[in-house]
């Protein structure tokens, strides 16, 4: 089920874009703001709304840690944000001043890309703010953008309906009319679907346009094998031109929204429709999933945007064997903000936060910590409270058998508790792939080849589906 929790009304004209950080939601609005909100109980941080662009703003996306949020505007800037702060960071003027229409951050934070009304797209260290690289596109303006999740691909999309794809250096590597009518979003499925030999990436595109379609493409690239961009489906469903598609941060459900006014959330293995949302009394100009918890916002033209959560049975459980459970202890404060409001204590969300209560916290709290040290007055609340960690902990020792073999790490062939994503573009367990480079082995673990970067990325997206299938695998 899907159930709406939570509608912002700030902005005084269309919404035109929201973006999710591991701990805030950020709007965009033709109404020349940005507004930026915090998860734990929705309320408008103090710096907000962000002002700068003198008018309409486009686009909105966190740089992948969600320390720097950038905008970009009709006036022809894209803007960096500190995101905490509420500061401006940078302003980076659009070569012809074109207006920007789009935005997205590189994986590893390195860079921003910027499309704007004149086809143009321009590639910008996210740490020097210079120009990188641009490129531009023949035909319409430049509508849409996303990296591939390793990083090693840019695809945009334009009004005019082509899909381009331009490799790390911006060389166009393939171009092909997608929608006839125009394309107005892409997103790309966070993991590969599959791994080969040496390096081999195969990525899951998603599509949508004008023509009221969404289409999924297959995407792989290498150095030795070249590039394929391989048409695999349609998904239908809206009865209007589609303006807006996002992957969950599992890859397992697509959202889209639509001039016709809904929202509709497929599963991506079955193709199927789960949910058709119809709160929205206008167009439904953008959605987007959180990265860490189930939630969804969409935004509108009627001003507001929307907060859906995913209402799961047995939200967050655990298993009592000791990969488990050191998941359950390694959980963040806001792991442990959104276990409280998946059991209905959302009311508790501000006190625990206050006090500083993440995972290990969690598991040692009793009813005497709850009121003497929380304050927590309510005795039903404490109860509640105290049966829900009993719940989780007698939960903890129910885990499956047969764990999939993407959530092992290769290295120590043990489930994952901090998965990263190396550049090679395999996972592995944050420690022991830093052992394995500490060793001075800068060749892959895969594939043996030499390792082009030593960084490594958090691959949240991972570790979500890990607790995902830990939660669906109780006895």
């Amino acid at each position: 089920m899907v159930k709406l929790i939570h509608t912002l009304a700030d902005h005084g004209d269309d919404v035109s874009c929201c973006a999710f950080s591991p701990s805030l939601l950020a709007t965009c609005s033709l109404d020349k703001t940005i507004r930026l909100y915090s998860l734990s109980d929705f309320a408008e941080l103090p710096h907000s709304p962000l002002k700068f662009h003198t008018y309409a703003v486009h686009c909105c996306c966190f740089s992948p840690s969600g320390h720097i949020l950038a905008s970009c505007s009709t006036d022809g800037t894209t803007v960096l944000w500190g995101a905490h702060s509420g500061q401006p960071l940078a302003v980076m003027e659009q070569p012809g001043g074109s207006p920007v229409r789009v935005c997205c951050f590189s994986p590893d934070s390195a860079y921003l890309a910027s499309g704007a009304a004149d086809g143009s797209v321009v590639l910008w260290n996210a740490q020097s703010y210079k120009l990188y690289r641009c490129g531009s596109v023949k035909d319409g303006s430049l509508v849409a953008c996303a990296f591939s999740p390793d990083g090693s691909l840019l695809v945009t999309g334009s009004s005019g309906g082509d899909l381009t794809v331009w490799d790390d250096r911006m060389r166009c590597l393939h171009s092909e009319k997608a929608h006839d009518l125009g394309i107005t979003c892409c997103d790309f499925a966070p993991q590969p679907l599959s791994g080969g030999e040496q390096g081999f990436q195969f990525y899951r595109l998603a599509s949508c346009g004008q023509d009221c379609e969404i289409k999924l493409w297959f995407v792989s690239f290498t150095r030795a094998l070249g590039f394929e961009l391989k048409y695999k489906s349609t998904l239908r469903g809206h009865c209007a031109p589609i303006l807006a598609c996002a992957f969950s941060h599992d890859g397992q459900m697509l959202v889209s929204g639509s001039v016709d006014k809904s929202v509709i959330i497929y599963d991506i293995t079955t193709q199927s429709v789960l949910h058709t949302l119809t709160q929205h009394t206008r167009y439904v100009t953008t959605c987007a999933f959180a990265p860490n918890t189930l939630l969804l916002a969409t935004g509108s033209m009627d001003k507001t945007v929307n907060i859906w959560q995913f209402d799961l049975e047995t939200p967050y459980q655990g298993g009592m064997n000791d990969q488990l459970k050191q998941l359950v202890e390694d959980w963040s404060e806001e792991d442990v903000s959104t276990w409280l409001r998946a059991q209905g204590l959302e009311d508790l969300v501000g006190i625990f936060q206050m006090n500083n209560i993440d995972g290990k916290e969690l598991l040692h709290l009793t009813k005497e910590s709850l009121a003497g040290d929380l304050k927590i007055e309510s005795l039903g609340l404490r109860s509640k409270v105290m049966r829900s960690i009993e719940e989780l902990r007698t939960k903890m020792d129910s885990l499956s058998s047969g764990i999939p073999d993407e959530f092992i790490c290769p290295i120590t062939r043990e489930l994952m508790k901090d998965p990263v994503i190396a550049s090679d573009g395999y996972s592995y367990e944050r420690e022991a792939m830093e052992n394995w480079i500490h060793k001075k082995k800068r060749t892959s673990p895969m594939t043996n080849l030499v390792l082009p970067s030593l960084v490594l990325t958090p691959n949240r997206t991972l570790k979500m589906a890990i607790n995902r299938w830990l939660e669906t695998h109780q006895k």
